[in-house]
């Protein structure tokens, strides 16, 4: 099965690392203003920028996936914005 996102949304704000899907849903609902299951991938970091969660929905269920750098930062955007929108080539 191939997973088809319409587009990528990134939360400026920190989140912490130990919350799961449900936790991550309800930020996209309550947060970010937004239906958990709308076709985009929202990302959320810890403080650090070193891990990443990205939660979707592939129509059948929600996908949770989880990146770890054991060296560097990932590059962020300010938190001026409650999330940012990157195009297909930045993803």
């Amino acid at each position: 099965m191939k997973l088809q996102v319409e587009s990528v949304r990134l939360a400026t704000r920190p989140v912490d690392m130990r919350i799961g899907v449900d936790g991550l849903s309800l930020l996209v609902q309550q947060v970010l203003g937004c239906p958990p299951c709308d076709g985009t991938a929202y990302v959320f970091s810890n403080r650090r920028r070193t891990r990443l969660k990205l939660v979707c929905w592939d129509g059948n269920g929600v996908w949770l996936c989880l990146r770890r750098l054991h060296r560097g930062q990932f590059v962020w955007p300010q938190a001026d914005d409650a999330t940012w929108q990157m195009s297909d080539e930045q993803w």
